[in-house]
């Protein structure tokens, strides 16, 4: 099975435990993952779509309680609930074993454990780590195979380093709500999820051991793991930069990642990442970042020509759709695939639907895992093993009426503190409630496996380890300023291209930038903004600083930073005070 003695003693006690029918120790091999695709054809988990228009392309249906991350149920196992902080659901690690490992016992009776071998990262990379999932889902093996590099890369850089790895232990269960938990070990660099199948809870290399675990591995190690795109912009000279862009859901990360730039042949824009980033000091003292990834879990609904059509060409072949709905012509379909929907379809559940229907056609968390290489904007640097330099930081909410269109940290500090406090207004979509405010402290805020006060103190020691022109600089952006009608301002999507160019500037030292209470903006002629029709006085409104705002806005950051008591490290503070004193002179 495995030369890794450790490795092994781990599969035979979580086989004592579970007790499967049979153990499969999965190499990642094209027959095996066929294999596993027709013994789902077979149950029923898998139904093939069209293999004209759809190659190697199949949907699965997952049951209806099980459609997204259970953030409610996942916990950060730390000895002390301090350690987990006050944005963490905690549970010692004793009540886990107590509450939730009496729930595998037996779990995978009549089942086949699955025990699976990836690798985080490019293959002979130092910033490369290995995770094991054991789990009873073939539905997760093939998902894994996609995500990582999974298999052989894995077990034969387990062998040319410590032999260590990422434990994680997955079982279906019964799929119940209520014996649902996905519980994360800092510490023991340990992951048990029962009770579900969804990807974000099941494709435990994905959030739990990329960002939670590996949150932790980084403030121990000093690196860091984020919730970040990497994008590199070449210009026509032939030199690229690159940057990195944390953002919460529904403010634009997928497309930005696979921007299809305005501004004609001026930009070539190249995707390394669309999620997840690990940063590490290079010898040369700059921040370099891979994607552990290999491959795309993108949310389906509002994937279109128009809005990401290098993610809509990167699931034509050799990719799984979860909870999409399915045409007649047995190919998949989610709300803004088509400008109108086809006039009839089989929903997300199996039922027969109409434009009629009062339910929409796919689940609104339906998705689409791909292989990273099918993108025609991934990056030629995708693989390697030095991973890329970052230039700039992009942090980036939804606010209608506050936060300018760009907006540059005065120095690293100033930039932590933006990551720190920025926030986004939910939708009605998501939350029935238009506009209510959420901290999202760096895009992290479900991610992070320690406590945030310490992930900042974190961020702020990282950047006392280099000289500060070798520092990315931190910017933050908002492209969803509304006018008094509550039309966005800026037109987004392609012509993000626009601003980046301006903080490729900023950091190459050509643009100019003024002084505001809150950090530098572009000077209006510094923004290129040939041929873009903005309306009368919008350009003005995007960079307008509304101090009476930001004054109310200190109060929320305030209370935001008091949640974390004497944690919170001293230097966000005087960032604090420094903001308020720059507004009362404004």
């Amino acid at each position: 099975m495995t030369e890794n003695s450790a490795l092994r003693k781990w599969v035979e006690e979580v086989a004592q435990v579970t007790q499967p029918d049979q153990i499969v120790f999965c190499d990642g091999s094209e027959e095996e993952n066929r294999q596993l695709i027709e013994l789902m054809l077979k149950s029923g988990d898998l139904l093939q779509l069209n293999p004209k228009t759809y190659p190697n392309c199949y949907l699965h249906r997952s049951h209806k309680s099980d459609v997204a991350r259970t953030e409610h149920l996942t916990f950060i196992c730390s000895d002390t609930k301090d350690e987990a902080g006050p944005t963490n659901n905690w549970m010692s690690p004793d009540e886990a074993k107590q509450k939730v490992w009496p729930l595998f016992q037996g779990a995978m009776r009549g089942r086949t454990m699955y025990v699976v071998p990836y690798l985080m990262g490019p293959e002979g990379s130092p910033m490369s780590k290995v995770g094991v999932e054991i789990t009873d889902s073939p539905y997760v093996v093939v998902n894994m195979r996609i995500m990582t590099r999974m298999g052989k890369p894995a077990m034969e850089h387990m062998a040319k380093t410590d032999g260590s790895f990422v434990k994680g232990l997955h079982s279906l269960g019964d799929l119940s709500p209520d014996r649902r938990f996905i519980c994360h070990f800092p510490k023991a660099r340990e992951i048990w999820s029962i009770g579900s199948g969804y990807g974000g809870n099941a494709l435990l290399g994905k959030k739990c051991f990329a960002l939670r675990i590996a949150s932790t591995m980084g403030r121990d190690e000093g690196w860091l793991a984020e919730h970040m795109l990497i994008l590199g912009i070449e210009d026509k000279s032939g030199n690229t930069t690159y940057v990195a862009a944390a953002f919460p859901s529904a403010c634009g990360k997928t497309n930005l990642a696979m921007l299809v730039p305005s501004l004609g042949d001026e930009f070539k824009v190249y995707t390394v990442g669309d999620d997840i980033c690990w940063m590490h000091f290079g010898e040369d003292g700059r921040l370099w970042a891979i994607n552990p990834e290999a491959g795309f879990f993108g949310v389906a609904p509002g994937t279109g020509k128009r809005t990401n059509s290098n993610a809509l060409a990167s699931l034509g072949k050799n990719s799984i759709f979860t909870n999409v709905a399915l045409t007649e012509n047995n190919e998949p379909w989610w709300e803004g695939l088509t400008p109108t929907p086809p006039a009839h379809l089989t929903d997300w559940q199996g039922n027969p639907w109409t434009p009629e229907s009062k339910e929409k056609a796919a689940q609104p968390n339906s998705r689409f895992t791909a292989p990273a290489r099918q993108c025609p904007s991934v990056s030629p640097q995708f693989d390697a093993p030095q991973g890329v330099p970052i230039s700039a930081i992009i942090f980036g909410g939804r606010r209608a009426r506050l936060a300018p269109l760009v907006l540059q940290a005065r120095d690293w500090e100033h930039g932590v503190y933006l990551g720190a406090t920025m926030a986004s207004e939910t939708t009605a979509a998501a939350t029935g409630a238009v506009g209510v405010v959420r901290n999202d402290p760096m895009a992290m805020l479900p991610f992070c496996g320690y406590n945030m006060a310490d992930y900042f103190a974190h961020w702020l020691e990282m950047g006392t380890r280099t000289t500060a022109e070798k520092l990315p600089k931190i910017f933050h952006v908002n492209w969803f300023r509304v006018d008094e009608e509550g039309k966005f301002l800026w037109p987004g999507y392609g012509d993000n291209i626009r601003v980046l160019k301006w903080i490729i500037e900023r950091v190459s030292g050509k643009a100019s930038a003024q002084e505001t209470p809150i950090g530098l903006i572009p000077k209006p002629d510094a923004l290129d903004l040939s041929n873009l029709k903005l309306s009368p006085g919008a350009i003005e409104k995007l960079l307008a600083i509304d101090v009476a705002g930001w004054k109310e806005e200190t109060g929320r950051h305030q209370q935001f930073l008091d949640k974390f008591g004497d944690r919170m490290p001293a230097a966000l503070r005087n960032q604090l005070a420094q903001l308020s004193a720059n507004l009362d002179k404004a």
